[in-house]
């Protein structure tokens, strides 16, 4: 486990070194093999939002020597890998997706031609078609970004029965299905962030406000949501939050509006627009499940002549460049950065501790980061 630590410390260490710095889904173009593309959005219990995670501090204090010492026993040139993500125009996807394959290559030496990775196309059948394909294939271990988390036990199950590890990654299956993988001693594991803890800081960015959100005085907070897909524990997690985050300190909160947005941009703004439409200036606060449709969100707030930050607040989650430049530049209240670096890092670095036959968790959770005027440049640069 000591070789263990060493390893996920540093597949943290640029992201959570930036986190305390801190304070702490368009698509993009690919390159592939054979039907894949290889270039390259979403925790558990019901709990208050978890504190910072010791990760950080191993990742400050590990070195790239340390690195190099903990994985010199491994030889990952011939090791194949099959990867499948939920959908690759996915903003943040696509972001995790080219990290993850930079990072195997570039830096824990599997080839790129060993690796093979494929786009789901929001469509489970068509992805667990894919799935079906790798262990066919014979891959040695499979990254797997899920299109719905409920598939996880059959599909876990067929890889257990096939020997082949499975990290699943930013769509977490339920906490019964990980406590499976658990007590049967499944080589299974989930890396992605804790949604509440991104919801938790959207509530607390609109509480940071002068008025805390209450931009007409009237003693409560009015806000509409606009929903990833609610049937995603992220989607989830962060709708409820959000929310919480602003009852906990004592605001009086009203519910105008909530819909369906599927994380699309564009679905985003014609909502948006719907809400401000029918509800006018009573409209305080956008929350959005991701900043995909936050950046819709903003172009229906503009289009109404409504100014961020002054008559109207406007939250996000990703931490996308353009979301970052925008609040920046005071177009978007905040977002909060999902970190797609660490966690691809992170993915890999467990793929690799699976291969070389050690114990690894059920559950292993990276941080979000609050983002805000105050560090937007220091994530925008990060992410540069």
């Amino acid at each position: 486990m000591k070789l263990f630590k060493k390893v996920m410390a540093v597949g943290l260490a640029s992201t959570m070194v930036l986190s305390m710095a801190a304070c702490g889904g368009g698509s993009t173009e690919t390159t592939a093999a054979p039907e894949t593309t290889a270039a390259t959005t979403e925790a558990p219990a019901e709990t208050e939002a978890p504190e910072e995670t010791t990760a950080a501090e191993e990742a400050a204090e590990t070195t790239a020597a340390e690195v190099a010492e903990a994985t010199s026993d491994f030889d990952a040139s011939n090791v194949t890998v099959g990867i499948s993500i939920y959908k690759f125009d996915d903003n943040f996807m696509t972001l995790y997706r080219t990290e993850l394959e930079r990072y195997l290559t570039e830096d824990l030496g599997f080839k790129k031609e060993n690796i093979t990775i494929q786009d789901g196309k929001g469509d489970q059948a068509e992805q667990s078609n894919q799935i079906d394909n790798f262990i066919t294939s014979g891959v040695d271990v499979l990254i797997l970004n899920l299109v719905q988390a409920s598939s996880a036990p059959q599909i876990t199950d067929k890889c257990n029965e096939a020997g082949i590890p499975v990290v699943y990654i930013n769509r977490e299956p339920d906490a019964d299905e990980e406590g499976r993988w658990e007590s049967e001693g499944i080589k299974a594991t989930y890396v992605g962030c804790d949604a509440r803890q991104s919801g938790t800081f959207q509530g607390e960015e609109i509480l940071a406000t002068s008025n805390k959100g209450d931009i007409n005085g009237d003693g409560k907070v009015s806000y509409i949501m606009i929903q990833g897909d609610p049937e995603n524990v992220d989607a989830q997690y962060r709708t409820e939050f959000s929310v919480k985050a602003l009852t906990d300190a004592g605001m009086e909160v009203e519910e105008l509006f909530m819909q369906r947005g599927d994380w699309d941009q564009a679905k985003g703004q014609q909502l948006t627009q719907d809400a401000l439409t029918q509800f006018g200036e009573d409209v305080e606060v956008v929350f959005c499940n991701n900043d995909a449709m936050a950046l819709g969100a903003l172009q229906a707030i503009e289009a109404a002549g409504r100014k961020v930050n002054e008559d109207i607040y406007l939250v996000g989650v990703d931490a996308l460049t353009e979301a970052v430049q925008n609040v920046l530049d005071g177009k978007m209240t905040g977002t909060v950065f999902n970190d797609h670096i660490a966690q691809a890092k992170s993915a890999a670095d467990i793929a690799v501790s699976f291969l070389k036959g050690e114990d690894v968790a059920a559950v292993n959770m990276v941080d979000y980061t609050k983002v805000t005027t105050e560090n937007a440049q220091e994530v925008l640069d990060a992410l540069k």
